[in-house]
């Protein structure tokens, strides 16, 4: 392995994350990782860590002048801080860190004469449009349903409009898991289903139709296989990044429901407006937690992500290696042993029944 002196600088925003984790681990081996973020992470994921706070302009500038004291030269810049909301309700920081913040960065390295040999982001293949049968590819229409994916398509905006000579490539990445979970729309369908809550049998759209999902090894992967591209790629790039075969919501709701309960699991469709009102009445009613679905994601149930990564295959080399539909009984095996700590993992309200298991584990 060559020595810290000798090794190209990459330099990861949002290193602290999950995904941020990953992809320096995965790098440190080959480049020397400089890892940006507003929390100090609670160990060593990097060979240096700074502070930064992407809503305050001054603190982007201050972070990035001690950047430059330890380089000038970055082989990349890998943009991964965002904000994230799952419960689809506006915030202010959408704008002032995911696109601003973008837009903050970009004018920093520019305006400190950085030489930047490649600057990527992280965005979403929900920006895409959903298909009505036909693969998404990165050339399909986009459309944002929320306010998250229209964050993303208006960071990319910046960078399309900001990047100058900085090369820019665009991973469009599809909902990330890993092998305990961690993934909202899974995790929260499994605790639907290992509770035999009413949810967890209905579905309110064409359950033949589906998400993609990846893996978040093979995403790790897919950044290192862009770094190493960077002399070879185009000024701009776009890439979408997921498992080519979907699993259809039938299938996942079907196959969780048989790997907890060891036999067929039913989906009964229902219609959407009764969906919606169902989903209203019960976030209405008193509980001791807040539902998860709401009215407004009914009307998304069943959007469609089929993809192909020709690209991403043909131009990085890169494909994923992990299926979901072959993954989900490593996932479910944390729940299965210890549920409790598999629901606190996944950040879910643990229920009574899941405190009294932790006492007395399923036996498989």
């Amino acid at each position: 392995m060559p020595s810290t002196e000798d090794r190209n600088t990459v330099l990861i925003t949002g290193v602290s994350g999950r995904i941020g984790r990953r992809v320096a681990e995965v790098l440190a081996p080959s480049y020397r990782v400089i890892g940006l973020d507003k929390h100090a992470p609670d160990e060593h994921i990097a060979d240096a860590l700074l502070k930064c706070d992407l809503t305050d302009e001054g603190d982007v500038r201050r972070t990035l002048e001690a950047v430059r004291q330890q380089t000038e030269r970055l082989a990349s810049v890998i943009h991964l801080a965002a904000y994230y909301d799952f419960s689809g309700q506006p915030s202010p920081l959408y704008d002032q860190l995911t696109v601003e913040g973008t837009r903050r960065m970009l004018r920093g390295l520019s305006e400190l004469a950085f030489d930047v040999e490649q600057f990527v982001f992280s965005s979403s293949l929900l920006v895409m449009k959903p298909s009505d049968g036909d693969p998404i590819d990165e050339a399909s229409e986009l459309r944002a349903e929320w306010d998250y994916p229209q964050s993303k398509i208006d960071a990319e905006d910046v960078i399309e409009n900001e990047h100058g000579e900085i090369p820019a490539v665009i991973l469009r990445i599809a909902g990330c898991y890993d092998d305990a979970g961690h993934s909202i729309p899974l995790s929260q369908q499994a605790h639907r289903i290992y509770e035999k809550k009413l949810e967890g049998y209905l579905f309110p759209g064409n359950p033949e139709q589906g998400q993609t999902f990846v893996h978040i090894d093979d995403v790790a992967t897919c950044f290192a296989r862009v770094v190493a591209a960077r002399n070879r790629l185009d000024p701009w790039e776009v890439f979408l990044v997921g498992e080519p075969d979907i699993v259809s919501y039938a299938e996942l709701q079907d196959r969780i429901g048989e790997i907890l309960h060891g036999e067929e699991w039913p989906t009964i469709r229902v219609p959407a407006a009764f969906a919606k009102a169902g989903a209203w009445l019960k976030s209405k009613l008193p509980a001791a937690d807040e539902p998860f679905i709401k009215p407004w994601m009914i009307d998304l149930a069943d959007a469609n992500y089929p993809i192909t990564i020709a690209r991403a295959r043909d131009r990085l080399g890169w494909e994923p290696r992990y299926r979901l539909r072959d993954h989900l009984v490593v996932i479910l095996d944390g729940l299965e042993d210890d549920p409790a700590a598999w629901y606190e993992d996944n950040g879910l309200d643990v229920p009574d029944e899941a405190v009294a298991e932790r006492a007395e584990p399923n036996q498989r």
